[in-house]
C-alpha cells in the first residue's frame, strides 16, 4: 500500500517505471545538454513511445485518459534527471489541454497525437516585448481577413521559441480598451512563412531556451481558433492552473534529488573527527528543508487531486508556482553550501540552481500567484491589482 494518500499504487508503479527510464536514458546527457544546448528528438520520441508524454488527455489524442497526478509522478521522475528536459512534459501538458479542450477535434487531433508521440514540441507564446505579467494587456495584432487571420508582431522570453513546431499564439483581436476580452488564441504551425525567432544566451534551462518569435503577415486558417473570439485569454488561461501545480512537482523533484545527496554526503564526509551530519549547523538546515519540501510535495499533489475530481484548485495553484521555485532554490543552495567547493564547480549541484531559478520569473511571478491567492480569500474587488 502507498504511504502517500494522493498515489496509488498504480501511479506508484507509474512513478517509478517514468525514473527507471529518466536516470537510464536522460540523465547521463544532463550537464552536456546544457553546453551543447540541444535536445535529442530521438530520445523526447522514446518518452512518447513509454506514454509519458501528457498521459492525461484522452486516448482519441493518443494520451492515456489517465489523470492529472499520472502526469504529475512522471513530470517529478524526468526533472529529477534534468529539469529542461521535463519541460517537454511540461508543455505538452498545458498546451494539449488547451487544444483538447478549445480546439476543433479535426485540426487539433493530428496535433495532438504527434504531441504525445514526441514527434512535436509546442511553445506558448504570451508575453511579449511591454511586459509579462500585465499579461492581458497583448499588442501583438490578429486580424480577420476572410477565412484567415493575420498575425503582426512579437512574443519573447518564450520556452522552447526557437524549437517548436507549433505554438499557441496569444494576441489582440478587440481593442486595446477591451483589455483581456478582446485576446483570441490561435494554434499556429511554426513553419508557416513570415515567422522568424531569436534565442536568447540564458542562465539556466539552456536545453529548452528561450527567445523571440516574430510575425510578418503570418497567416493561419480561421479553424486554427481555441475557444471563442475575444474570450481565448479568460479561457485558456485557465489552463494555467494546471502548470502551475505540475510547476511545484518539478523543481521540488529536483530539490528532493539534491536533499538527498546532500544529506549522503554529510554522513561521508568527515571533519574535526565526526561525519559533518554530527554538526547541528550542517544537519538542522537540512532537516528543515526535509520538512518543507514535504508540505509542499503534498499541496501540489492535493492540487492536482482537486483538478482531477473537478473542484476548484486555482489559489491551491498559486500557492505551488510561487512557493515551490523559491523553496527549491533556497534548497539547493544550502546542499550546494553543504559539498563547499565540490558543489560550487561546474556541475550537477551548479546546473540544478540555474535552472530551478528561472521559475521565479516565468509562468507567473511570486507577487501575480500571491495576488490570485489574496483575490480568492478577500474578493476580486477587495484586490482589484
Amino acid at each position: 500500500m502507498s504511504k502517500n494518500p494522493y498515489i496509488t499504487e498504480e501511479l506508484e508503479f507509474l512513478a517509478e517505471t517514468a525514473e527507471k527510464f529518466a536516470q537510464k536514458y536522460i540523465a547521463p546527457g544532463f550537464l552536456e545538454r546544457d553546453q551543447s544546448r540541444v535536445f535529442d528528438r530521438d530520445l523526447v520520441k522514446k518518452m512518447g513511445e513509454m506514454g509519458f508524454i501528457a498521459p492525461e488527455l484522452p486516448e482519441q489524442y493518443g494520451g492515456q485518459g489517465m489523470g492529472c497526478l499520472a502526469a504529475g509522478v512522471i513530470h517529478e521522475a524526468i526533472a529529477k534527471a534534468d529539469l529542461s528536459f521535463s519541460y517537454i512534459n511540461l508543455l505538452a501538458s498545458l498546451n494539449g489541454q488547451i487544444l483538447a479542450e478549445h480546439g476543433k477535434p479535426e485540426v487539433v487531433e493530428p496535433w495532438l497525437n504527434k504531441l504525445t508521440a514526441g514527434e512535436a514540441i509546442f511553445s506558448i507564446a504570451l508575453t511579449e516585448p511591454r511586459g509579462g505579467s500585465d499579461a492581458a494587456n497583448l499588442r501583438l495584432k490578429i486580424e480577420r481577413e476572410g477565412d484567415e487571420y493575420v498575425i503582426n508582431g512579437e512574443k519573447t522570453s518564450i520556452s522552447a521559441a526557437d524549437q517548436a513546431d507549433a505554438s499557441v499564439v496569444f494576441g489582440r483581436t478587440g481593442s486595446i480598451e477591451d483589455g483581456a476580452h478582446g485576446v483570441s488564441a490561435l494554434l499556429v504551425p511554426m513553419n508557416l512563412p513570415g515567422i522568424t525567432t531569436t534565442r536568447f544566451e540564458c542562465h539556466g534551462q539552456r536545453a529548452i531556451g528561450r527567445g523571440s518569435i516574430f510575425f510578418d503577415n503570418v497567416r493561419v486558417p480561421v479553424s486554427h481558433l481555441l475557444g471563442d473570439e475575444n474570450k481565448g485569454f479568460v479561457q485558456v488561461m485557465q489552463g494555467f492552473d494546471f502548470s502551475r501545480a505540475l510547476i511545484g512537482l518539478q523543481v521540488l523533484a529536483v530539490a528532493r534529488v539534491s536533499l538527498d545527496e546532500a544529506w549522503e554526503y554529510a554522513v561521508q564526509r568527515e571533519a574535526f573527527g565526526k561525519p559533518l551530519s554530527a554538526f547541528q549547523g550542517v544537519s538542522h538546515p537540512l532537516a528543515d528543508y526535509e520538512t518543507q519540501i514535504e508540505a509542499a510535495r503534498l499541496l501540489c499533489l492535493q492540487t492536482l487531486w482537486l483538478k482531477d475530481n473537478h473542484l476548484p484548485h486555482t489559489a491551491e495553484a498559486g500557492m505551488c508556482k510561487w512557493w515551490g521555485p523559491k523553496l527549491a532554490y533556497d534548497v539547493i543552495h544550502q546542499c550546494l553550501l553543504t559539498f563547499g567547493h565540490a558543489g560550487y564547480d561546474r556541475g550537477v549541484m551548479e546546473q540544478r540552481l540555474r535552472d530551478v531559478l528561472g521559475f521565479q520569473i516565468g509562468d507567473g511571478t511570486a507577487q501575480i500567484m500571491k495576488t490570485i491567492i489574496a483575490r480568492h480569500k478577500a474578493g476580486r474587488k477587495a484586490v482589484p491589482a
